[in-house]
């Protein structure tokens, strides 16, 4: 596995982002054409309503997990900050900023969480300020 930085964290899975993605807009649009081309409006409507169904479920099915994934993660970092510093994070840390700390090492955790904070950094601030990156192959 290669060396994991903030160029390189992302993660895709080609044939849920591209493959399926494309067909699910694709079918999309081909039934709110055939609804507005048909003669048979009530298959059109279905067709439309079916893609729909299928456009939300495609989303969900993204969004559910990654949740439970930052919950997990939440709960992890809480526990590395409470070892490290015995107290708990900041309550005013957000979900994405406590995600985007899971990156740091013990040796810049600490203060870069205070940081985030106290400045209320992005999550993309926070990676960007990261010296020595700790990978996370884990999420999906």
């Amino acid at each position: 596995m290669e060396t994991q930085d903030f160029k390189n964290h992302t993660r895709m899975h080609p044939i849920y982002h591209y493959v399926l993605s494309l067909l699910v807009v694709g079918g999309l649009v081909a039934s709110i054409v055939y609804l507005l081309k048909a003669e048979d409006t009530f298959l059109g409507v279905v067709l439309v309503v079916m893609s729909l169904s299928l456009a939300v479920t495609f989303a969900l099915l993204r969004l559910y997990p990654l949740k439970a994934q930052d919950r997990a993660i939440r709960a992890e970092e809480n526990l590395r900050y409470y070892v490290l510093t015995g107290k708990l994070l900041d309550a005013k840390l957000t979900p994405g900023q406590i995600v985007a700390l899971r990156f740091a090492p013990d040796n810049e955790f600490p203060g870069l969480a205070e940081k985030a904070a106290a400045e209320n950094m992005k999550p993309k601030e926070i990676k960007q300020a990261i010296n020595n990156w700790k990978a996370d192959h884990y999420r999906i």
